[in-house]
């Protein structure tokens, strides 16, 4: 692909910079949601935590103008059991069917001002989200199974034709039909979250290979992900016909090379899919023992390693092996890594480091939202307009993450390679403001 002008790269950092300076609209009306929603996939994950600590609830999506700027919004996560079924699990430290929808949401962080009571069937992030989709018609809600902790069992559901035959039934029955179980004090119950999801996003991390330690691996493995996508496809389409809806059927897919072929018949997968999200992040961090770019578009000049990731090379990638164009969504980041400990000289790009740069949540990631407070005040900001990156440095800790220049330069990029659309993780980490959000809707937006 031809390399962007220098003069159109500098005229996106300036389209960028004024975004970031313009005050927020008033949110959008239900008919400006459903125009802006024409076109590209614009994908967001909420996490079911975010509520917590980033002080994050479903109602933000609304009063940011998030909400207005999105096609879907995937909730992070569903929990897949050791016999591979879809369950809602309450353990310690792991699932918080409280958050989910036992939690009774007080007014001041209910999308429509309505205190919920204790007890009532749907309360939490679930009902929020149905109350957000009332008032953003046509927004599309997924439930996404699985992510880096609970790819544990993927690989139990997915093994055989009776065991997938379950484990999509459990799935649509739990999420789609709302079957949920009872808690204390009453929510949940037969249908109380129907409605709610419209469809199911798959985050298996990885098929045949290393994901989170102890997770189930087997060869077969690869073959087995298109059988499951393909009898997803088959239930969903099975229950659309009693709902007289499409349901849609995505996936969260790899920027690694070697694990795309370890795990993915590549063009077989996407005869069900609806379209497919590719990792666009995650490239390098603390982990490295020298500072680098974790989601440049592009490969850096001088990049240490060889061969290396990027979003390009991610995106080339699956198109190498089969993918449709126009059903690839590329995955930007809301957050950045860090190291701490830079030696060296000039930018601190490239530049051995002690370790990960100490943080609010966890040492080495940061959100976009803290990490833009940091520019001018210590830290300079430097950029690689051709590579697509950007990175923070003040002569010792060093950040790489995106900026609304290098997201606008994304989206630009998205356009020119025909692809589908963008997908965020996660939307917790953006400001206030929804910057980096409106930021994908400004360059995403058709006529």
């Amino acid at each position: 692909m031809r390399p962007f002008r220098h003069r159109r790269l500098t005229a996106v950092v300036a389209l960028a910079t004024m975004l970031v300076t313009t005050a927020p609209p008033a949110a959008a009306s239900a008919d400006d949601s459903r125009n802006r929603r024409a076109g590209y996939h614009r994908v967001g994950y909420f996490t079911q935590w975010g509520i917590y600590g980033r002080a994050f609830p479903v109602k933000k999506l609304d009063t940011s103008g998030a909400a207005s700027r999105l096609t879907h919004v995937n909730y992070a996560f569903g929990n897949v059991s050791e016999d591979g079924r879809c369950y809602v699990d309450g353990g310690p430290g792991e699932g918080d069917a409280w958050a989910d929808y036992q939690r009774p949401v007080p007014a001041e962080e209910s999308v429509d001002g309505v205190a919920d009571a204790w007890g009532e069937p749907l309360n939490g992030n679930f009902g929020q989200l149905a109350k957000l989709k009332a008032k953003h018609p046509g927004l599309k809600v997924m439930i996404s199974l699985g992510g880096w902790s609970w790819s544990t069992y993927f690989s139990n559901a997915a093994r055989t034709d009776a065991s997938r035959k379950a484990f999509v039934a459990s799935c649509i029955d739990l999420y789609l039909k709302g079957n949920l179980p009872v808690l204390d004090g009453g929510s949940g119950g037969p249908g109380a979250a129907a409605g709610v999801f419209d469809g199911i996003d798959l985050d298996w991390e990885w098929p045949n290979w290393p994901g989170e330690p102890g997770n189930v691996v087997r060869p077969e493995d690869r073959q087995n992900f298109t059988e499951l996508v393909a009898e997803f496809r088959r239930q969903l389409d099975a229950y659309g016909r009693t709902t007289r809806r499409h349901h849609p059927l995505t996936a969260f897919l790899p920027a690694n090379p070697a694990t795309m072929d370890a795990g993915y018949e590549g063009r077989e997968i996407f005869r069900y899919l609806d379209f497919a999200t590719v990792q666009g992040y995650d490239f390098h961090g603390a982990w490295d023992p020298v500072t680098n770019q974790q989601s440049a578009l592009r490969v850096p000049s001088g990049a240490p390693d060889n061969p290396d990731f990027s979003a390009e090379v991610a995106i080339d990638g699956w198109l190498a092996r089969g993918a449709p164009r126009e059903k690839l969504v590329l995955g930007i980041p809301y957050y950045g890594r860090g190291w701490t400990g830079v030696s060296g000289s000039g930018n601190g790009l490239f530049q051995p480091a002690t370790g990960p740069a100490p943080a609010t949540f966890e040492a080495g990631y940061e959100d976009y939202r803290r990490l833009k407070t940091l520019a001018g005040n210590g830290f300079t900001v430097h950029r690689d307009l051709r590579a697509g990156h950007a990175w923070l440095f003040d002569g010792t800790t060093f950040w790489t993450y995106d900026d609304p220049a290098v997201v606008l330069q994304k989206t630009l990029y998205i356009r020119r390679a025909g692809l589908a659309g963008a997908m965020v993780w996660s939307l917790d980490g953006d400001d206030d403001n929804a910057t980096l959000t409106k930021t994908i809707g400004l360059g995403l937006a058709t006529p």
